[in-house]
Order: structure tokens, then C-alpha cells, then sequence
């Protein structure tokens, strides 16, 4: 590979900066991965289907899996290991354990990440928001309603701070 197939990476990844040689092809997934051992967005599909390597940049959902690392240089990318505080589960992915939102626990990283990017932009969804926020994200396990209900109950934890 000649220097002419790489370049720097520049960007934060969970709040910290990161700076890496990569090669241009590289996958967003794959430098998440293999060079941070961020290992939490999973290789689902390998197609961009499934969801369950959706992580956010700039705070909006993205597919790692069809996501050249070189798109997001300059951006801030969140993974689904950036939402719990010292071992401290997120209220959502608390949510999502005591509802029983995962089950083998394959999607629920994208489906966390999906979810916490709708909740951030509207803490109070509809059900009918919750699952357009959630249609590119599959899981084989649930039948969706567990999942649906631990992002309920997030939102109505909001609604009664608010009140």
C-alpha cells in the first residue's frame, strides 16, 4: 500500500481525540473495531440492513458498516461503549435490561444508539417516532414490543421530570 492509499485520521471518538495513519477504504466499523477495540457496533449484515453497527456522528445515526472512516474525519463519533459512566448503565440501556429489550444482545447496540439519538432530539416520541426512529435496526430475538417499551419508558421518565 503506498502513502497515496492512506491518510490521517482526525477525529474524536467518545469525546476523546483520536489521530490514526488508515487506509482510505477503511470502514468506519473496521477502525472502531480493530484499532480502538470498540468492539460494541457489530458486524450484523455487512451491507448497511440491519443496524446493528449504528453508531452516532455528530449525534445522528450512522451505518459503521457502509461508513468510510474517511467521511467522519473532523466529526465526533459516539459508540454504544460511550453511554455508561464508570460501569454505570445509561438510563436507557437500563431500560432496555429491566423491560427485557435484549435478548441475545446481538442488535441492541444499534438499537440503543438509534434510540438515544431520537430521545436526545425529542425526549417524549410517539410510538409511531420510536419506530420510524427504529426501522433500519432488525432483531431476531424480540418481536420489537420489549424494545419499544424500554424506549417508552425512557420517555415517560422525561415526561415526569418535565411535569
Amino acid at each position: 500500500m503506498s502513502s497515496g492509499d492512506k491518510f490521517i485520521l482526525d477525529l474524536k471518538v467518545n469525546g476523546y481525540p483520536q489521530q490514526d495513519l488508515v487506509p482510505k477504504n477503511l470502514l468506519l466499523i473496521d477502525y472502531l473495531r480493530e484499532k480502538l477495540d470498540l468492539t460494541g457496533a457489530k458486524m450484523g449484515c455487512d451491507g448497511g440492513e440491519c443496524g446493528a453497527c449504528t453508531v452516532l456522528v455528530d449525534g445522528a445515526p450512522r451505518l459503521s458498516c457502509i461508513t468510510l472512516a474517511a467521511k467522519v474525519t473532523g466529526k465526533h463519533v459516539e459508540t454504544i461503549e460511550s453511554l455508561s459512566d464508570n460501569g454505570r448503565l445509561s438510563e436507557l440501556q437500563k431500560q432496555f435490561h429491566e423491560k427485557l429489550g435484549s435478548q441475545c444482545g446481538f442488535c441492541t447496540p444499534g438499537m440503543v444508539m438509534a434510540s438515544e439519538a431520537l430521545l436526545r432530539k425529542n425526549p417524549e416520541p410517539t410510538d409511531s417516532e420510536i419506530r420510524k426512529a427504529l426501522e433500519g435496526n432488525l432483531c431476531r430475538c424480540t418481536g420489537y414490543v420489549k424494545i419499544l417499551e424500554s424506549v417508552k419508558a425512557v420517555a415517560e421518565t422525561h415526561a415526569g421530570e418535565a411535569r
